[in-house]
C-alpha cells in the first residue's frame, strides 16, 4: 500500500506584485518594485515621504492603473473589481464619511458597497463606539472617526485589510483595542498590510517589513534580518587620564568613545572585563541594539540602485 501524501503543497501569495512601474506624466513614482505578502502575514511597507508607497497601495487596491508590471490580489488582478473588492477592507488616511451620516449608516453603506455581510453593532463594538451608533459623523471627534474607519474597513471579516496610519489621532486605549482587533482578524485568517509612520508598532506587529525610498523597495525582512544590516552601539566616557580602551572603538570626541559592533554582547562583555582589570570608571554606559528606526534613517543616505531587467 503506498503511503499517504501528508504535505501541503504552499498556499498562493495574498498579493504578489512584479515590476511594478507607477508614472505621473515624467515623474516616476513607483520603479520596478517587486515583493509578495502570504496569507495570513502581516506585511509592513514602510517608506520616507514621497517614496511611492500609496501609488503602490492604490494600485494593489484597484484605484490605479499601472504603468507596467503585473500586480494580483489572490490570483486575480484588482482591476476585476467584482472578484477582488468583496475580499479586501481598507481603511484609508482620510475616508470621507458623509458629515450627515450616523456612525451605523457609514458602517451600513460601506458595507453594502463593499458586498460583505455583518452585524453593524458587532463592528462598531469593536471600535467602543456603540454609544456612538445614532450620532452624525460632523459631530464626532477625530479620534471617533478614525476608529470609524477601522471599523468600515473590517466589517464582514475581509480576507485581506489594507491599514494606511492606522493609529493616527487615537489614544493610547484606542491603539490598544485596535491592534488587539487586528490579532483576533489575524487569528481567523485575515492578511494585513499597514503603512505607518509609528515605527514602533511595525517593530512589534509586522511579521515582515518592505522599506521602500525615492520609488523602490530598498530592503525587506523582518525585524531581525533588517535590523543585523547595522552595527549595534556602545557609548561611554572616560575620567581624564584613563588608558585608551583597545578595540573597536570611534573616537574619542574628548572623553567620549563609541564600538559600533555586530556582537553587542560579546564586545560589551569585553568592555566591561577590560574596565574591571584597568579599574576604570565608564562613565555613561549605554549599550543599544539597532532598531527599525536606525535602518529607516540608513535607507536616505543609501545610493539608489539601478533597475535590473
Amino acid at each position: 500500500m503506498e503511503q499517504a501524501e501528508t504535505s501541503r503543497a504552499p498556499s498562493s501569495p495574498a498579493v504578489e506584485v512584479d515590476r511594478l512601474n507607477v508614472s505621473y506624466g515624467e515623474f516616476q513614482a513607483v520603479k520596478d518594485l517587486t515583493f509578495r505578502v502570504e496569507q495570513g502575514e502581516l506585511y509592513a511597507l514602510l517608506g520616507t515621504n514621497g517614496a511611492g508607497k500609496t501609488s503602490a497601495l492604490e494600485v494593489i487596491e484597484g484605484h490605479r492603473k499601472a504603468s507596467s508590471g503585473t500586480v494580483q490580489v489572490f490570483g486575480t488582478s484588482p482591476a476585476d473589481r467584482r472578484a477582488v473588492r468583496p475580499r479586501m477592507g481598507i481603511m484609508l488616511q482620510e475616508s470621507g464619511f458623509s458629515a450627515d451620516l450616523t456612525a451605523a449608516e457609514s458602517v451600513r453603506l460601506i458595507g453594502r458597497l463593499s458586498g460583505r455581510s455583518d452585524s453593524v453593532d458587532r463592528v462598531l463594538g469593536i471600535v467602543g463606539l456603540t454609544h456612538k451608533a445614532a450620532t452624525r459623523v460632523g459631530q464626532m471627534s477625530g479620534g471617533e472617526k478614525r476608529r470609524l474607519d477601522f471599523a468600515t474597513a473590517v466589517y464582514g471579516r475581509p480576507e485581506l485589510i489594507f491599514l494606511d496610519e492606522p493609529t493616527t489621532g487615537l489614544d493610547i486605549q484606542s491603539r490598544d483595542a485596535l491592534w488587539a482587533a487586528v490579532g483576533e482578524l489575524r487569528d481567523n485568517g485575515s492578511t494585513v498590510i499597514l503603512t505607518t509612520h509609528y515605527l514602533e508598532e511595525a517593530q512589534q506587529y509586522a511579521d515582515r517589513i518592505g522599506l521602500m525610498h525615492q520609488g523602490t523597495l530598498r530592503s525587506q525582512g523582518t525585524v531581525p534580518e533588517l535590523t543585523r544590516t547595522l552595527p549595534a552601539a556602545i557609548q561611554f566616557s572616560l575620567s581624564p587620564g584613563a588608558p585608551v580602551p583597545p578595540f573597536g572603538t570611534t573616537g574619542p570626541a574628548g572623553p567620549a568613545y563609541q564600538i559600533e559592533t555586530f556582537e553587542l554582547q560579546a564586545d560589551l562583555k569585553r568592555l566591561l572585563d577590560w574596565a574591571d582589570l584597568h579599574d576604570v570608571d565608564l562613565h555613561g554606559l549605554s549599550a543599544a541594539p539597532t532598531r527599525l528606526d536606525d535602518v529607516f534613517r540608513a535607507i536616505e543616505t543609501d545610493p539608489v540602485p539601478t533597475p535590473t531587467r
